[in-house]
């Protein structure tokens, strides 16, 4: 691949984070998980891309995910990405539109990478191989996607049928997830032809021929997100596209609106232990297994289980214990726990929906919540009153704010707090605390060089984070 070839990463985060649940939710899913290495998966995905000549990657998220995609990138060295707020889901063909008109306002020669962020790779070096053919390719016009080498017969997957011919082919058709006998015929199609591949949901080509292609195959994708980039509005490191144009697009698929209609499609087959780490079996799958099949994460102790996966937390108040079991999935976390036969895993989605008709917060939010001065967890909830254990990066403040409906009390448990309470202004130390009454101007800083930690108690009639009246906030938020 040529050095002086620019190339974007462009990092599809998006999902509702249901099928890993509890570990997943929709306020956190598994693109942000360290579900097969001391990486998340948003990590691994662009980090499997070192040694290549790219670009600051272009995130595409939800306004909800907008810091913690800002700190994952930022732990792994990529201080300034491009983060693109969708003001809504709106499928693949909309977000990748944003973010080929983003990287052709840098270069107008781009030349795109698009990943979901939550895909697993095993055999990073094969990937990077098939990655330079399909450059190679993308350089020629070409709109190339992987199609990945079929193991078994899978049912979970889409597929994509090729003319067969060995090595770059071109693309006959699209099939949806098939049941287990077409999954079946599609294994031996390919095993006889080389012909069905699993679909990737990973493309490569120029900024240019996509768009010019979607204008084209799809021109109402391409005129509304086109003028939701131009009225777009840059707020710190985040691009917020304008929310009444965006939600003119359809909402649509890439696959739909241009690779099943396009003559330019071309497919770069991949063989390099690839997954989308669709279930908790998917997880056990691809994990590190000891000498019993078990994928263990976590505070655990195990007798004659086999072939299982489980994790849990590493807390020292808290041990997940298991006898005499075999193809168990158990996932522990703060406010759930999910017991279930492996094979099974994947109705984990019939719970979630429960567990939303019953109005259950676990459904969909994490406890840990992360903002752009640090993050909090919440450590207990009841009614009335909520605790939480904050902490501050050195040199961050949060806004200065003010609630109708809550008091709060701010022990501080490490480092050193700048408080603002009322119209008085002072130092707290570990140790010291300070009350905040209800209706009461505050605000709270870290002015020195190690994490601030305090723990907050909240008490009142409501407790929600949008009682927030913020007059001062240096992160744009006022």
């Amino acid at each position: 691949m040529e050095h002086n070839t620019q190339i974007f990463p462009v990092i599809l985060s998006g999902g509702s984070g249901t099928r890993l649940w509890p570990l997943s939710r929709a306020s956190f899913p598994k693109q942000f998980l360290r579900l097969i290495s001391e990486h998340t998966m948003i990590q691994d995905t662009i980090l499997r891309l070192s040694g290549l000549p790219i670009s600051n990657p272009i995130v595409v998220c939800n306004e909800q995910h907008r810091f913690v995609v800002a700190e994952q990138l930022s732990q792994i060295g990529f201080k300034k990405p491009t983060i693109i707020l969708e003001p809504l889901a709106k499928n693949t063909a909309p977000a990748i539109t944003a973010a080929a008109l983003q990287a052709k306002k840098i270069s107008e020669d781009a030349i795109l990478v698009i990943l979901p962020a939550d895909h697993d790779i095993q055999n990073v070096q094969s990937f990077k191989n098939a990655l330079e053919k399909a450059v190679e390719e993308a350089k020629n016009g070409s709109l190339v996607t992987f199609g990945v080498k079929p193991t078994f017969a899978a049912t979970g997957y889409g597929y994509i049928q090729t003319d067969g011919k060995h090595g770059v082919s071109s693309i006959q058709q699209f099939v949806e997830k098939p049941n287990e006998e077409n999954a079946q015929k599609y294994l031996e199609r390919f095993e006889k032809n080389g012909d069905f591949f699993w679909n990737s949901g990973m493309f490569v080509f120029r900024a240019t021929a996509f768009l010019a292609e979607l204008n084209s195959l799809c021109p109402e994708i391409f005129s509304s997100v086109e003028e939701a980039t131009e009225r777009a509005i840059t707020d710190l490191d985040f691009v917020r596209l304008d929310r009444d144009s965006f939600s003119k697009s359809p909402s649509i698929s890439i696959d739909y609106a241009v690779m099943e209609k396009t003559k330019i499609g071309k497919v770069v087959p991949l063989d390099a232990s690839w997954s989308d780490v669709g279930s908790w079996g998917g997880v056990w799958s691809v994990g590190k297994k000891d000498e019993r099949g078990n994928v263990v994460r976590g505070n655990s102790i195990l007798n004659d289980v086999s072939d299982s996966l489980i994790f849990s937390r590493n807390d020292a108040n808290r041990t997940v214990t298991a006898v005499g079991l075999k193809n168990i999935v158990i996932v522990d976390t703060k406010d759930a726990l999910l017991v279930a036969e492996k094979s099974k895993a994947e109705d984990v989605k019939s719970i979630v929906d429960s567990l939303k008709r019953d109005g259950k917060t676990c459904a969909s939010e994490n406890t840990v919540g992360y903002r752009p001065w640090g993050q909090y967890e919440t450590i207990e909830l009841g009614n009335r009153y909520r605790v939480k254990h904050i902490t501050v990066k050195p040199g961050q403040k949060l806004s200065t704010q003010m609630h109708y409906h809550r008091a709060e009390h701010w022990i501080i448990v490490s480092g050193t707090a700048k408080v603002k309470n009322g119209e008085r202004e002072f130092i707290l130390s570990e140790n010291q605390s300070t009350f905040i009454p209800l209706g009461t101007i505050h605000s709270i800083e870290n002015p020195g060089k190690l994490p601030l930690e305090f723990i907050e108690v909240q008490s009142g009639a409501y407790l929600e984070e949008d009682d927030i009246i913020r007059f001062e906030d240096k992160y744009g938020r006022s």
